[in-house]
């Protein structure tokens, strides 16, 4: 993210034809506001709206709507707020979608953070590992009617063993990895090509197209790395 408005949106004029979706989280929108939002759309791209809403039942249903009307692709909130969260959340979401004629946007459920591992969720009081609490989370999201999930790649599988397909699962976590993936407050990530391979639907990637001394290079390195993916994926 850049210091201004303008800054920032340098990075959606230089990736424009490399990405397809902008993830806007809580520090461009907390700096920025629906602003970043509008702007971004006015250049022609799609946003992904990563403010991970946890709160109670009908606050959350409330800020779904001022998303829906912002015209976002995607949002998301926290599994853990519970089944009457994501139930009426989806349910605020589609009612203001079919009365603002808009495009119903994909509601994701975030499951186990990825900065967090086995020992992380022992301590603060889960029995289960990272992957069992991340696909518990996971069927709990698909039965209350949410469109997927945000998760680790590497829970991929069993969220994908639990949910069946059609239910749409967003890795962040994602590090081109030469000798190996670099690490950093993340712990537990892959690579684009594996997490694709493994049945992800969409890839987050941030710091590697960010940091890179070519960020036009990396993203299309991502790119390359998601068909390989694909090709993965029918051999």
């Amino acid at each position: 993210m850049g210091d201004g408005i303008d800054e920032t949106l340098q990075w959606v004029e230089r990736l424009r034809d490399h990405i397809g979706v902008y993830k806007i989280g809580k520090e461009a929108f907390t700096h920025f506001g629906p602003e970043i939002v509008r702007r971004i759309q006015g250049l022609g791209g799609r946003v992904f709206l990563d403010l991970k809403f946890h709160d109670i039942p009908n606050t959350v249903a409330k800020a779904a709507e001022g998303a829906v009307r912002l015209g976002v692709a995607m949002f998301n909130l926290h599994a853990l707020g519970g089944r009457e969260m994501m139930e009426k959340t989806v349910q605020a979401a589609q009612k203001t979608a079919r009365e603002a004629g808009a495009p119903m946007p994909l509601v994701l459920a975030v499951t186990v953070l990825t900065s967090l591992n086995d020992r992380d969720l022992s301590e603060l009081g889960f029995q289960q590992t990272t992957q069992g609490l991340a696909a518990h989370l996971a069927a709990a999201a698909h039965r209350a009617g949410m469109g997927g999930v945000v998760a680790s790649p590497q829970d991929i599988l069993p969220i994908r063993k639990a949910c069946g397909p059609g239910f749409a699962i967003v890795t962040p976590g994602i590090r081109l990895g030469g000798g190996g993936v670099e690490k950093d407050d993340q712990k537990r990530i892959d690579t684009p090509r594996d997490a694709i391979r493994n049945g992800a639907d969409y890839i987050v990637v941030g710091r590697p197209i960010r940091l890179a001394k070519d960020p036009v290079e990396a993203a299309d390195r991502i790119v390359e790395e998601i068909a390989l993916g694909l090709a993965d994926r029918e051999s």
